[in-house]
């Protein structure tokens, strides 16, 4: 599933690829991503201009004028592409846009995914990303914010930086070298932890997602352009690295369930 590296990379190469584009039409192949009817979503999008493209945690924010918005979420491991006039396209796709100047871009789902096309003024009350908390690379997402947002919480930490409605972007391929570089066990219960050890995990958060976001993203996924990322295996400090030597201590790196999860910790630099 792209996480917020990947999405930010792609929001970076859509805003750059569509901006001031008119939307001519839209072919939907899987009704079940869009959240109305697939001629309601046809009639509302054509016509419209990409104002800008953003993101937040692991949805894309196409903002479209007049007073719309394209919130696209990939799900597990979708694929989407631009393409030039002329171009010939994946077989495969669920999704396409086409703009006036005949570009565009498709979108192959794996699982699921969402595309949703929403009023402005109705963004608020978007389920599903109405509620997201901060991305963990906004600017806004501050050590105080951080510090806030643990007020009063008590359960495990991996089970809180895995909810988005706390921080949004976060996902279990950046959790476990995030937790790592922290120093602190993903069952590690909430209240227990120093100012000091917060302000570890802040750093550590933003270390690992702009690693990534700087080498385009994971090796397993695609950006806009078709091209994979440059975070490999080898970047990855414990993350799936089960009975591989620590790179801190050379302590055994072990594989532990973390609730629906699992993680990968040295046991000894994650007590």
């Amino acid at each position: 599933m792209p996480e917020l590296p990947e999405i930010t990379v792609l929001s970076q190469q859509m805003d750059k690829e569509l901006v001031g584009k008119r939307v001519e039409g839209v072919e939907v192949k899987q009704p079940k991503n869009l959240n109305m009817a697939v001629a309601d979503f046809s009639k509302t999008i054509a016509g419209k201009t990409v104002e800008d493209v953003s993101s937040r945690g692991k949805w894309l924010f196409v903002k479209l004028k007049p007073a719309y918005y394209l919130l696209i979420n990939l799900g597990m491991g979708a694929e989407i592409l631009y393409f030039k006039k002329g171009q010939k396209l994946q077989d495969n796709y669920h999704f396409r846009t086409v703009f006036s100047d005949q570009t565009g871009f498709t979108i192959h789902f794996w699982w699921f995914g969402y595309v949703h096309l929403v009023a402005k003024k109705d963004l608020q009350k978007h389920k599903m990303t109405g509620k997201l908390g901060k991305s963990a690379t906004d600017k806004a997402f501050t050590l105080e914010h951080l510090n806030t947002l643990f007020e009063g919480k008590k359960g495990s930490l991996k089970s809180f930086l895995l909810d988005q409605k706390n921080i949004a972007g976060i996902g279990n391929v950046y959790a476990q070298d995030i937790l790592f570089r922290a120093g602190l066990h993903p069952n590690r219960k909430i209240s227990t932890l120093s100012k000091q050890e917060i302000s570890d995990l802040y750093d550590a958060i933003l270390e690992t997602l702009n690693q990534s976001i700087k080498l385009g993203g994971a090796a397993f996924e695609r950006d806009f352009y078709g091209n994979r990322g440059s975070f490999t295996a080898a970047n990855f400090l414990v993350g799936y690295k089960h009975g591989k030597p620590c790179p801190e201590c050379g302590t055994t790196i072990e594989k532990v369930k973390t609730g629906s999860t699992s993680s990968y910790v040295c046991p000894s630099c994650q007590k």
